[in-house]
């Protein structure tokens, strides 16, 4: 519930649509590690909220190599994206990190007049097209940090991007060092060499997950863009 609580989706739909009409009509699935819910070309006529766990969305190459676009945690949805375009093929892989627990319902609940009632699925299209929304723009603030040819200017424009999201200048991310990487396109190794260098100068500060944007930090950043 505490999951589901968080979930964008579901946001403002009245607790008698959402306990009588939609949460009997999901299903909850459990995944291993390294499960694969979705692969490149799979018709997907579903969406989820990740309950437990994470969800990894992630382009992978022929030569092994792969690209993080996205980590899902409890909450978050997947498969919404895809049920809304015409062929629902996806275009990427969705993996589970670890241990998954999502809850998962027939697209037909969100597509199909009179599959639920029209005043929870008017909720639902709000809510899903702010979700859609704010997903173009991560696509668009990834291609700017991808845009940065430095290993060092990606950090600091992806630090400062977080930073300005959430209004302070200390923050946690949702990645682990090995996705950070892979969001960033970077070797791990010399992502966690540059950090502790950028530490040492003064520009950051960092314990796991959590990051201090310094104010020399700041000022080296090249992003001036907003949310």
């Amino acid at each position: 519930m505490d999951a589901l609580a968080r979930c964008r989706l579901l946001r403002g739909l009245p607790p008698e649509l959402l306990e009588g009409e939609l949460l009997p009509r999901g299903k909850v699935r459990d995944y291993e590690k390294q499960a694969v819910l979705a692969a490149p070309g799979d018709r997907v006529d579903w969406f989820a909220v990740v309950l437990r766990g994470k969800v990894q969305i992630s382009q992978i190459f022929s030569d092994g190599s792969s690209s993080l676009m996205d980590a899902l945690g409890p909450g978050y949805t997947l498969g919404t994206d895809l049920i809304c375009t015409r062929s629902r093929r996806s275009p990427y892989y969705a993996i589970a990190a670890g241990p998954l627990r999502i809850l998962r319902f027939p697209a037909a609940l969100l597509l199909e007049p009179g599959a639920l009632p029209e005043e929870g699925r008017l909720v639902l299209w709000r809510n899903l097209l702010t979700i859609l929304s704010d997903d173009s723009l991560r696509k668009h603030y990834r291609l700017a940090i991808l845009a940065r040819r430095g290993l060092r200017d990606r950090v600091l424009v992806y630090l400062t991007m977080q930073a300005e999201r959430r209004g302070t200048h200390t923050f946690r991310i949702p990645f682990s060092r090995e996705e950070l990487a892979a969001f960033l396109c970077v070797n791990r190794s010399a992502l966690s060499h540059e950090l502790s260098r950028m530490e040492a100068e003064g520009l950051i500060r960092f314990r796991k997950n959590e990051f201090t944007l310094l104010e020399a930090g700041r000022g080296r950043s090249a992003w001036s863009g907003t949310e």
